[in-house]
């Protein structure tokens, strides 16, 4: 993803603007389920899902009110390194630009050393997202609030540029950081909000390739997202980005260079019940054109989701033996809901209509980790 700062939008959003053929209410819903804020239940039960036109003006005034307690016990210090010419000595001393400019001469020592200070990473990164989310929020009174407090981080010395979220990625929280990370949980919901508003619209948009990636990723985060906050306390695990091992007996010694590895999105399991679930997520169509019908499955997805379950049988894995597939794809014309049996291993693939009310995006994916029902056989 790319800079923060580079994705403020300059237009305001509108729960009737579309990215492809997805309005940007309903990527919104994606965002919260694809959250660290929905993960950690910073959100809370409060019926957003129903309603997720305020979500921009909810998660706005999570992070206020996360940047205001933090302001008054104190945003949190970090160390930078500094270089600077003095009078004594602090720190390490610079030997060559001492020497160079002849500064003991003076009386002066060139010195590298660290200090703290409030403008971190962290505080820039939060007080950029406080300055983009007060420009898509809808109640004027909450977007004021989120300026007069990126002002005051500003006022306070938290004045650098943002960082990028590949930046922010290396920021690790120490076990008396748990307000922080909090409240950059929020930043990051604050920032993401704010990215569908660069193509929003009146109209139906053509979906451009940097979009379709960046939809692709959400949709696979947001599918983990949910199935770890709504299914774990029914006694499911989660997994979500893991990979699987292939099962090798022997091998040449220049396989493990060019072996390619299996990638899993999500993989739910119930040891309980002995289920596991593994599921591809795909953002195309689920059908495509083939040479003797008008409409068939994408072959190489199907190879895919068969090599994640076959792969893994017989190694002393109880779920693994019986577990099942899922490939979920985006409603592109038509909702598909169809399942085999093959080799043991139930295989299903389906839709969840990205277009539909909140309530139907969440009843769909509910729908999905049902038990599929028994394949039925020709006459």
């Amino acid at each position: 993803m790319t800079a923060a700062a580079e994705q403020v939008p300059s237009v305001p959003a509108s729960a009737e603007g579309f990215i492809g053929r997805i309005p940007v209410r309903n990527l919104w819903l994606l965002m919260l389920y694809a959250s660290d804020l929905f993960r950690t239940g910073g959100i809370g039960s409060i019926g957003l899902e129903d309603n997720p036109d305020d979500l921009p003006d909810l998660v706005a005034e999570i992070l206020a009110h996360a940047v205001d307690v933090r302001q008054r016990r104190r945003l949190s210090l970090g160390h930078q390194s500094r270089d600077a010419v003095l009078n004594r000595v602090r720190g390490r001393i610079d030997v060559l630009a001492t020497e160079r400019h002849q500064l003991l001469a003076r009386g002066l020592v060139a010195c590298r050393f660290d200090e703290l200070t409030i403008d971190t990473p962290r505080n820039r990164f939060v007080r950029a997202a406080l300055e983009s989310v007060s420009r898509i929020v809808q109640r004027k009174v909450v977007a004021h609030r989120c300026r007069t407090l990126a002002s005051g981080m500003k006022t306070m010395g938290v004045s650098g540029d943002t960082p990028t979220r590949a930046q922010m990625s290396t920021d690790r929280f120490g076990r008396n950081d748990a307000d922080d990370r909090f409240m950059v949980a929020a930043a990051k919901l604050a920032f993401d909000l704010a990215l569908p508003t660069e193509a929003s619209g009146a109209n139906v948009l053509s979906l451009p390739d940097r979009e379709a990636t960046w939809v692709r990723r959400l949709f696979e985060r947001a599918v983990g997202g949910f199935y770890d906050v709504v299914l774990s306390p029914q006694g499911w695990r989660v997994l979500s980005g893991g990979t699987i091992s292939w099962q090798i007996e022997q091998k040449t010694s220049g396989i493990d260079k060019i072996l390619p590895k299996m990638r899993t999105d999500v993989v739910l399991d119930h040891p309980t019940a002995g289920r596991r679930i593994v599921i591809d997520t795909k953002f195309t169509s689920i059908v495509t054109r083939g040479w003797y019908r008008e409409e068939t499955l994408r072959s190489h997805y199907l190879y895919q989701i068969y090599a994640y379950l076959r792969s893994q049988v017989g190694h002393g894995d109880a779920l693994a033996d019986c577990a099942s597939g899922l490939l979920l794809h985006p409603a592109i014309g038509q909702m598909v809901d169809e399942s085999l049996l093959i080799q043991g291993h139930r295989i299903r693939f389906a839709t969840v209509d990205l277009a539909a009310s909140t309530t139907d995006i969440r009843a769909q994916l509910m729908r999905l980790c049902e038990p599929i029902q028994p394949v039925t056989t020709g006459p």
